[in-house]
């Protein structure tokens, strides 16, 4: 009950205050995650004079999940960021709840915890939700990948495990994390002197074929060198444990151990026009049609790629079509995605960069070094920086 009433406070507190100045919009941004954070911090920038933000948000701590995929070979736990100092900072209130649905012609949406809040301008940035394909695979989860897989990476040391099949389901979001756990996993085979054979079954046409041909032809040469086997333009069905299903070809990979891919289903928010699976449909510039002032970006958007870099591109176009709604001297723009993303490889990582169009990478690049600052594996305008700054301020406390 207590939780409750601390919610209807923030809640009261936050219509008051936009109902006193008619000229400030009531921006309601329901997310905990990077393109929430990234959309907020936007807005601090751009229309910090003009609006009126408040985060509804079910998270009090902001994991930087990206370096998730090192935690189950004895790396440190990924970076935590209280969400309170990060919404204060970016001049907004926060709402400890999460948004249940919406009422788009009243412009008033529901949360979990029973408010009813009235906005202006709503921006859903809530993420997908992850569902295991396999029911005989070990399905990845960046909230407790080293629950999930600590076992695996003990049972490959101590020389129990010598074949691993790494599978991405037929409707992929983002590739990137199998890559780097078959390639730390054949690296740390190799420095525990253990012979050990690692399979990714991807339906991709080539390694990262998002990031283009120059890019996937590099990736390729990584996965060679460190002894990772390819099986691309392939569907996979795991219908028993230790056996994948591979087709075209009626082929079969028969493996000690099967590590998977979640696949990804849209909010599905009750009140919002909602795509295939669930995932919220939005114009070029970050709006959803047809409900009024409501825009989306992230993981909860209608797009075939889901990296934190991207939606983090998605949640500035927003913000900026936000900031021209609400009366800021600026102009909004069209969502024209760079990818960027950081292979984590065993080794030292590789820096990978495309343009995206078509779903499908071009002019694209990969270095040794980074080619972006900070040197993070998420690229973001604000949110990057101000975790770096983050990051700085607790090192000097030390």
């Amino acid at each position: 009950m207590g939780e409750i009433d601390r919610s209807a406070a923030a809640a009261q507190g936050f219509a008051a205050h936009g109902a006193g100045d008619r000229e400030r919009l009531r921006v309601v941004v329901a997310g905990g995650g990077i393109a929430a954070l990234e959309l907020v911090l936007a807005l601090d920038d751009l229309a910090s004079e003009q609006t009126d933000v408040l985060v509804l948000a079910p998270n009090s701590e902001f994991v930087y999940r990206p370096y998730a995929v090192r935690e189950p070979f004895s790396y440190a736990s990924a970076a935590c960021y209280p969400i309170d100092r990060i919404v204060r900072d970016a001049g907004a209130e926060l709402l400890s709840d999460e948004l249940a649905w919406v009422e788009p012609d009243r412009r008033a949406l529901h949360t979990a915890g029973g408010e009813r809040i009235a906005y202006g301008a709503l921006a859903i940035a809530v993420g997908a939700h992850p569902r295991p394909r396999y029911k005989h695979a070990l399905t990845i989860d960046d909230r407790r990948l080293d629950e999930i897989l600590h076992g695996l990476v003990q049972d490959v040391e101590e020389g129990f495990v010598h074949s691993v099949a790494f599978v991405v389901p037929p409707r992929m979001a983002w590739p990137m994390p199998i890559y780097e756990l078959a390639l730390m996993t054949a690296a740390r085979a190799y420095d525990m002197n253990v012979p050990m054979t690692a399979t990714i079954v991807t339906p991709e046409e080539a390694p990262l074929a998002i990031f283009g041909e120059g890019a996937s032809e590099e990736v390729a040469r990584i996965l060679e060198r460190a002894g990772v086997r390819m099986i691309t333009s392939a569907y996979a069905e795991v219908i028993r444990a230790g056996e994948v299903m591979i087709d075209p070809g009626d082929r079969r990979l028969e493996v000690d151990r099967i590590v998977a891919l979640p696949e990804l289903y849209g909010p599905a928010v009750r009140g919002v026009p909602a795509g295939d699976h669930g995932f919220i449909r939005v114009d070029r510039y970050g709006r959803v049609p047809d409900v009024g002032p409501i825009f989306a970006a992230g993981d909860a958007v209608e797009f075939a790629v889901k990296h934190g870099g991207v939606s983090s591109q998605q949640a500035d176009v927003a913000a900026r079509s936000i900031a021209a709604l609400a009366g800021a001297p600026v102009e909004m723009v069209a969502f024209q995605p760079i990818l960027r993303g950081m292979l984590l490889t065993g080794e030292r990582p590789r820096y990978l960069s495309a343009r995206i169009t078509g779903g499908h990478g071009f002019s694209s690049e990969v270095t040794d070094v980074p080619m972006w600052s900070p040197a993070s594996k998420v690229v973001s305008r604000y949110l990057g920086p101000y975790l770096d700054g983050l990051d700085t301020e607790a090192a000097r406390r030390r």
